[in-house]
């Protein structure tokens, strides 16, 4: 996933980039870690360690939730 900042639109621009090999597992691990590495940009950028830890437990839930639905489909 790459990402632009479009200042004159107010918009990001946005090019997602995976392979067709990609697992579905291998696409959770990436949002999570992606989500955390985007609330670590956040803080050090604008140091709201309230929103930041709202972010990273955000992640931290999605990828649990993800981790047991795998579970439950028996892909892992």
């Amino acid at each position: 996933m790459v990402s632009f900042w479009d200042g004159t639109d107010k918009s990001a621009l946005r090019m997602d980039l995976w392979t067709k090999d990609m697992m579905v597992d291998e696409m959770g691990d990436f949002f999570y870690q992606t989500i955390m590495t985007m609330a670590d940009s956040f803080d050090r950028a604008t140091h709201q360690h309230h929103l930041v830890k709202d972010m990273k437990d955000f992640a931290k839930d999605f990828y649990n939730k993800f981790r047991e639905g795998l579970i439950k489909e028996n892909k892992l």
